[in-house]
Formats: C-alpha cells, sequence, structure tokens
C-alpha cells in the first residue's frame, strides 16, 4: 500500500507494527462486507419485507433453474446448515415463491422457484444489482477489476490454507 493511501485509513490498532497487517486487512474487510449487507438488508426488508437469506435461497435455486436443489445442495450452496434451509423453505413456500418437487427418494427433497418465484426473485435481482452498483459507485472500473483481481487471489489464498490445515 502507497504511503498516501495508508494515511487515508484510520489506524485502529494504534500504529502497530508492519506485522499487523493481516490483522488491519481482516478488520477492513470485516467492515466492508458487514456494512453492506447491513445495507442490503435493510432494502429487502424495507422494499420487498424479505430478508438476505431468503434472498439468498432464491437466489440460489435461480441459478438452479428448473432441477432445483435438493435440501442439502442448498445447505451448502449458502454454508447454512439444513435446518436454516427448512425453516428458510418452508416460508417460501408458504408465500407461493417455492415449490418442492417429487424426486426418486421421498426422504430427498427438492425446491425449485415457481413462477410466481421467478418473477418476484427477478424484481429484487435488478434491485439488488442496483444497489451495489450504488454502493461500490466511488470505485473506478480499473479499481474495481483490481479489488476483484486481489480478491480471488485472497480467496485461493484461503482455500489453500484450508486444505492445509489438519482436519478436526
Amino acid at each position: 500500500m502507497s504511503p498516501m493511501a495508508s494515511a487515508l485509513l484510520p489506524d485502529r490498532l494504534g500504529g502497530a507494527p508492519h506485522s499487523k497487517r493481516s490483522l488491519r486487512l481482516w478488520l477492513r474487510l470485516l467492515t466492508c462486507t458487514t456494512t453492506i449487507e447491513q445495507r442490503v438488508s435493510q432494502r429487502l426488508r424495507d422494499e420487498f419485507a424479505t430478508t438476505l437469506p431468503r434472498f439468498d435461497l432464491l437466489a440460489a435455486l435461480d441459478r438452479a433453474g428448473q432441477n432445483g436443489l435438493t435440501m442439502g445442495e442448498a445447505a451448502d450452496r449458502l454454508m447454512v446448515s439444513n435446518g436454516n434451509i427448512t425453516g428458510l423453505a418452508a416460508r417460501l413456500r408458504a408465500d407461493g415463491l417455492v415449490e418442492a418437487m417429487a424426486g426418486t427418494d421421498r426422504r430427498v427433497q427438492r425446491l425449485r422457484l415457481t413462477t410466481a418465484g421467478q418473477a418476484r426473485f427477478a424484481i429484487m435481482a435488478a434491485a439488488h444489482e442496483a444497489w451495489i452498483e450504488t454502493l461500490f459507485a466511488d470505485l473506478t472500473d480499473t479499481e474495481a477489476d483490481d479489488l476483484t483481481g486481489l480478491l480471488e487471489r485472497t480467496k485461493r489464498s484461503l482455500e489453500a490454507a484450508a486444505r492445509e490445515e489438519p482436519s478436526r
């Protein structure tokens, strides 16, 4: 980071040594993620009377298409427990946005969006995209591309570190 860039960032670690760079980076990422999540969650509540977890499940089902997802697949994609998906799915079914599909194994339930769910999600997704565009509007295209590249590299680094950790 250039001296100018570091001068723009408040140092909440009281001038901690260079070895604290990773901690500062983690705190900055957490702050940005939390801020974005809070703003998007509030907009979803205000404009669509829904929650971010419900939106995320609708998005996963939208990406899955007509084949839908099993509850386990949905839980894996959203990185939550099967119990969380069960509760979300029940509420979305009650709203007519999601339907259960008959499967070959009645113990494994598949979900997909209903026609109403597809239409509702399309409206929410367009609004969501506009909100995200607004939140990142101060970044130039080059800055956004650079940040995306750095975050991709960070993700690969995290995945490599996870593979090296002993299993528990």
